[in-house]
């Protein structure tokens, strides 16, 4: 007879193989002179600090994946950099942890978070920073006229 623990891990290892894969096809990883492209036009930007063993990435995946496809968000320039793999872009970044979201508008960081699952609040994250459609910076100095 199966163990609620054998379960439990049974399910988890079946989300890691669902999500994972799912995330490393339709996220692109980091690119160093498309990131400075993006810049220099001054475009949105998220990049995402992420290892596929960590839980907190995991849950983000999907809200980062519907975020990228809202029509909202149709001009922001997505970037993964792997947390295990990729130590001198986390440093450049100054991550500290797996499961960090970092939001730029041109070349100036927004904001960022850590280790955030709530749906809510990383489209906060994004979309209150930047005004994604009209290009403008908004709550930071007062708002959009």
């Amino acid at each position: 007879m199966l163990s609620r623990r054998s379960i439990l891990k049974a399910s988890l290892i079946a989300t890691a193989i669902v999500v994972s894969p799912a995330l490393a096809e339709t996220a692109p990883s980091f690119d160093a002179k498309a990131f400075a492209d993006a810049q220099k036009a001054g475009k949105p930007i998220l990049v995402a600090i992420h290892a596929s063993w960590c839980p907190t990435c995991k849950a983000q995946a999907p809200i980062l994946s519907e975020l990228r496809a809202d029509p909202k968000f149709k001009d922001l320039v997505y970037f993964v950099i792997d947390f295990d793999s990729q130590k001198d872009l986390v440093n450049r970044f100054g991550a500290r942890m797996q499961s960090t979201l970092i939001v730029f508008k041109g070349a100036k960081e927004e904001g960022r978070s850590v280790g955030d699952t709530d749906r809510a609040s990383i489209y906060a994250l994004v979309g209150s920073r930047v005004d994604l459609r009209a290009g403008r910076q908004v709550g930071l100095t007062g708002g959009a006229p």
